[in-house]
């Protein structure tokens, strides 16, 4: 634990009231939560009404482009976490951190719920047994009770899953706190420890700390309550055990908290070790990279943990197999595969079948696994024969029948998300087993996905609307009367139109810098689609029935608009939404997120609240934003990947003089890729090690100002793209390296 001092605590609560940026109330100097200014509401109000990302173009315009620091301005930070009908999940109502150490990635795993204001400890799920730890004169004080007492959480070292928090108690006692989850010899059940540190140097009066468990049995210390003196420092450590076994000999102190916290971090820095290393000159982003990947480790399929949201949702949990595949996480990738396949036949829809045929298509691409395909061939095969039997049904319509919209909207309709995830998961499917050698199967589902094709493109022809911008919009109900939206969240159909068309703007389905393809950009990027870069959504989970322009994110959807936007070549866009992400839809300093999240004020209040976090979905596409940035496949007509564009969209600092950028077996299609950029001075030294591929292209984003004049490799020139700093390396493969000369001035 890090050395404490009141100071240092009285300067983290003024850093994070200052931190919410211009417009945004100061926290009060009472213990109530902070009520938003009116200026800050017109401040959102303005944004939400504007027809494009009001906030996102002024951060696209800056000179530098999108930035963290700027992108957290706009809005409050993150701290409520509420159930759909709008009841906190925790005593307090801050949001919690879904700690475990998995034993695999298929194994039973236990939970410890750790609530980020470091007043309680829950295990396995809400209303489950509890540790709640109370402070003050009298000891009766709620430890971060009071908002403007309170400390911003964090992680230990930035990214491991070691909770920090600190708080200041009425009588100016300071807390610094640290907890964790482990397994410890001799039982099955997991542990949280607690170190609590109280210091009363310059305090008005002595503390009481007292620690109430629920089941007194559980609870792992030397006493239940601890006197500390004014003018001393105290150190508690206690454990609280998840099951109803206690290791015979174990005591909670400074020895076996320090033994199980090493532990700890050992455990994950080996589980992070297997993944791809990528080192990016932001350390912000890199943390939040390794605690997104724990989350993942730690969810898998489930798309939350300790709460009503712990289920198999197809969808997000597909999107987190296929980005643990690309980070190199097969196993866990091959788990979440084989879960969701073994619950399709009972919960069988089009969509989940097309999402299910490209997920596996995808994991099998990166991995060559054979055995998984052999395992799961029969299964797929089964589907591609139920969804050819829908398409090729006498009197249809070549489309797949009506389905609803979604599990929350019952109308059933021709889904542009469903059709579009069908047709490309048969295509993907159909590659892999002409690739293994299983023709028939090849044959039949490419036949399938061609005659759907077929359906499909007249389907949209009939049912797309050119609107006078020169924007489309393809309904997400093909061939049903619909008249074009204004703003999306201006109603429900807009807001689930917002929330799924996006699968088939990822899809391939409209070709990549195509026309249909550039005036849908058009009508995302003009129509109200997105807020600092960030899905939008009305948000009547939280929020009830609004009246627009209230309304939230919901970046689970922003992996497949993060896919959309790589594929179109949107690089600035994709910066705007990393950093919309780390400044909008997650918490500072713990990376956690929710299924969505408010923008207007809730009930009045500054800080905003989320729905049910963690959320894996959320995870994936912070994590999938990433991965393109710096590793993108290109695909052809029919979505077979085509090559590869390095570093295509990464924010320009980060080949600001003395930076770098490292990638390290980063799987793709063709092999793994590695590179590294390295900028000193007037040159970028790049060293790459390339899988054979049909197209190989790197770029080097420069901040404003700076330009490439040459590239030479083995003392060649090389042709470069004067205009977005793309380098061809199409024909070479293995380790290639390159040396850009650079220029700065007048025409730069």
């Amino acid at each position: 634990m890090r050395a404490w001092a009141v100071p240092a605590v009285a300067l983290a609560v003024a850093a994070a009231a200052a931190a919410a940026g211009a417009g945004i109330a100061s926290r009060t100097a009472g213990c109530a939560p902070a009520k938003a200014s009116a200026a800050y509401a017109r401040s959102v109000r303005t944004a939400l009404l504007a027809g494009r990302d009001l906030w996102g173009d002024r951060l696209l315009a800056a000179p530098g482009g999108p930035t963290y620091r700027a992108a957290r301005r706009y809005l409050a930070p993150l701290l409520y976490d509420v159930e759909p009908d709008g009841r906190p999940v925790t005593a307090s109502g801050v949001y919690y951190l879904a700690l475990a150490m998995p034993p695999g990635p298929e194994a039973e795993r236990g939970f410890a719920l750790h609530v980020a204001d470091g007043s309680e400890i829950v295990t396995r799920h809400v209303g489950g047994p509890s540790l709640s730890i109370y402070v003050g004169r009298s000891g009766r004080e709620r430890y971060g009770a009071c908002v403007a007492r309170r400390g911003r959480a964090q992680l230990a070292d930035g990214y491991l899953p070691i909770l920090e928090t600190s708080y200041v108690d009425a009588g100016g006692v300071g807390y610094r706190q640290e907890s964790f989850a482990a397994h410890v010899p001799d039982t099955r059940s997991l542990v949280s420890f607690v170190h609590l540190q109280a210091d009363a140097r310059r305090a008005t009066s002595g503390a009481v700390i007292r620690l109430l468990p629920s089941l007194p049995g559980r609870l792992v210390s030397r006493r239940v309550g601890f006197a500390v003196r004014r003018g001393e420092v105290a150190d508690v450590y206690a454990a609280w055990i998840d099951g109803p076994s206690r290791p015979a000999g174990f005591e909670a102190d400074a020895r076996s908290y320090g033994s199980a916290r090493r532990a700890v971090v050992r455990f994950w820095q080996e589980q992070l070790a297997r993944a791809v290393t990528i080192d990016v000159p932001e350390p912000r982003v890199d943390d939040a990279e390794r605690a997104l990947l724990m989350q993942e480790l730690s969810m898998t399929w489930r798309y939350s943990v300790g709460n009503t949201y712990e289920e198999l949702s197809f969808a997000e949990s597909l999107d987190a197999a296929e980005v643990m595949a690309e980070y190199g996480y097969g196993d866990v990738a091959r788990a979440i595969l084989r879960f969701a396949l073994s619950r399709l036949a009972e919960r069988f829809s089009s969509f989940r079948a097309g999402l299910r045929l490209a997920a596996g298509a995808l994991y099998y691409r990166l991995d060559r696994d054979r055995a998984y395909l052999r395992e799961e061939t029969p299964a797929l095969a089964a589907a591609v024969a139920r969804l050819g039997r829908e398409i090729e049904r006498p009197g249809g319509t070549g489309l797949l029948g009506r389905e609803p919209v979604s599990t929350d909207v019952g109308t059933r309709i021709y889904g542009l998300h469903a059709e579009t995830a069908v047709w490309a998961g048969l295509l993907a499917m159909s590659r892999i087993w002409k690739q293994a050698g299983d023709r028939g199967l090849s044959r039949r589902s490419n036949a399938v996905a061609t005659r759907l094709a077929a359906a499909l493109h007249r389907a949209v022809l009939r049912s797309e609307r050119m609107l006078p911008d020169g924007s489309l919009l393809v309904p997400l109900a093909l061939l049903d009367p619909a008249r074009p939206f204004g703003p999306v969240t201006a109603s429900k159909d807009g807001t689930y139109w917002n929330l799924l068309a996006p699968y088939a703007l990822a899809s391939g389905f409209f070709r990549p810098h195509g026309p249909q393809a550039r005036a849908l950009l058009r009508f995302l990027l003009g129509h109200g689609s997105r807020l600092l870069g960030l899905v939008r959504s009305t948000d009547y989970k939280l929020y009830g029935r609004p009246r627009y322009p209230v309304s939230g994110t919901d970046q689970v959807y922003g992996l497949s608009v993060s896919r959309f936007l790589a594929d179109n070549d949107q690089p600035d866009q994709l910066v705007l939404s990393l950093y919309g992400m780390l400044a909008g839809s997650m918490t500072a300093g713990t990376y956690v997120s929710g299924e969505g999240a408010t923008v207007a004020p809730l009930h009045g209040q500054l800080d905003r609240t989320m729905l049910l976090p963690p959320n894996s979905g959320a995870n994936a596409a912070f994590l999938e934003t990433l991965r393109l940035l710096l590793v993108h496949e290109s695909s052809g007509p029919t979505g077979a990947p085509t090559g590869l564009e390095l570093a295509f969209a990464t924010p320009r600092a980060w080949l600001a003089d003395g930076e770098s950028i490292r990638v390290r077996r980063a799987p793709t299609s063709f092999g793994p890729v590695s590179y590294t950029l390295e900028r000193r001075r007037l040159r970028v030294k790049a060293a790459l090690v390339l899988p054979a591929a049909p197209s190989v292209r790197l770029r080097l984003r420069l901040p404003a100002g700076t330009r490439i004049t040459a590239v030479r490799a083995g003392g060649r020139l090389l042709p470069f793209d004067t205009v977005t700093g793309t380098i061809d390396l199409s024909g070479r493969r293995g380790p290639v390296e390159l040396d850009a000369v650079l220029s700065r001035g007048r025409g730069s």
